[in-house]
């Protein structure tokens, strides 16, 4: 193993390049898939028929199916329909349809644990339905949707090396690329190992400094813990619970 030719694939254009395509892909999916889930819980939490047997028929389908499968379902299939679309759209179009199915189920089990009691009060108090979702239940699902949320993050960043298949410009395709012309194949492939250990460590990072700004009890407790005993949990006050 040559270490300077591993530095030499970290700071190449190309592999940056295939590390930003990655977060673009994971930020973008991540997102659309959020809003897709969150229109579905909230019609799974509505009262109409039709709108349960779409949500159903929905999450049946993008959950019973592989994410490959679909990546190259929507690359392979809708030209012949007319609907011509880049590399980068059609894998945003499979990740963000597939994330939506299960962030669906994130957002709704959050939701109902919101009591109802609390939907009551706001009711009580004068609040249209929107207003009560908005300033009662949204604020308080989000602190308990936000762990899997995170688990979603990381688990997309992962799946994106899926769509190296239709020729998007990800780090795991600029890696196989570059193995593939001097036969490298393990620099290459550490230098990429790499970069997916930075990203995932940074966005853990991330979503335990979004946990504890959430709540106020963890912030007390926390304030004077690193995030590097966070992120391990080897504090004693973020064993205790």
């Amino acid at each position: 193993m040559s270490i300077e030719l591993v530095w030499h694939y970290l700071v190449s254009p190309s592999f940056v390049h295939g590390a930003g395509m990655t977060l673009l892909l994971t930020a973008t999916s991540l997102f659309f898939g959020v809003m897709i889930g969150l229109v579905l819980a909230l019609i799974q939490e509505g009262r109409t028929r039709a709108g349960h047997v779409v949500t159903f028929f929905y999450l049946w389908l993008f959950r019973g199916t592989p994410v490959l499968f679909q990546v190259i379902f929507i690359y392979n299939v809708l030209p012949s329909f007319g609907i011509k679309l880049s590399a980068f759209v059609c894998a945003v179009l499979a990740l963000s349809l597939n994330e939506g199915a299960y962030m669906a189920e994130i957002l709704r089990s959050g939701l109902q644990a919101v009591k109802k009691g609390q939907r009551t009060a706001g009711l009580a108090l004068g609040m249209t339905g929107s207003q009560m979702m908005r300033y009662v239940v949204v604020p308080q699902a989000a602190r308990i949707v936000l762990p899997p949320i995170g688990n979603q993050m990381i688990g997309m960043l992962k799946l994106s090396a899926l769509v190296s298949v239709i020729a998007v410009e990800e780090l795991l395709l600029v890696a196989n690329q570059t193995a593939s012309a001097d036969f490298r194949y393990f620099e290459a492939l550490t230098a990429a190992g790499i970069y997916y250990l930075a990203m995932t460590t940074a966005f853990m990072g991330l979503q335990i400094l979004i946990e504890t700004a959430l709540d106020p009890k963890k912030r007390q407790r926390m304030r004077r813990v690193s995030l590097t005993e966070r992120m391990l949990g080897t504090s004693k006050s973020f064993a205790v619970r």
